[in-house]
């Protein structure tokens, strides 16, 4: 049975995914969280606040690796710390500087405070 939400979640699809550009996070929105998901694409959920030196370290070398080819789908969520607290309430995230990956709707890995480029680039493999 197709529910309400699969039909609407079709209808936006096409413009929800075309604003989540791998080169740059966007702003969490659920309704393009859940496109996302519902499409089977790498999702990474950033949970970040200005004033965080971590968060300040991991924008760059996430911004570097999602423009490369292979991180070309890779849907990036940036959820404020502070303003967003419904939503990192939802996710369960303790602290700012926090990553979650997903593969579609799994979650597939977690980190928090994590700075080596290294080391996020094999936790950004985890999604595809």
């Amino acid at each position: 049975m197709i529910t309400r939400r699969l039909v609407l979640a079709a209808a936006l699809l096409p413009g929800a995914l075309g604003s989540v550009a791998a080169s740059e996070p966007a702003a969490f929105d659920q309704a393009a969280f859940e496109a996302a998901q519902a499409a089977g694409r790498p999702i990474l959920v950033e949970i970040t606040a200005p004033w965080c030196p971590i968060c300040k370290t991991q924008r760059p070398i996430i911004a570097r690796l999602a423009r490369e080819p292979r991180f070309r789908d890779l849907a990036v969520f940036e959820v404020d710390f502070d303003g967003r607290k419904d939503v990192v309430r939802a996710l369960n995230a303790r602290m700012q500087s926090t990553l979650i990956a997903y593969r579609g709707r799994t979650e597939v890995g977690r980190s928090v405070g994590e700075t080596q480029a290294e080391w996020i680039e094999s936790f950004l493999e985890k999604t595809l």
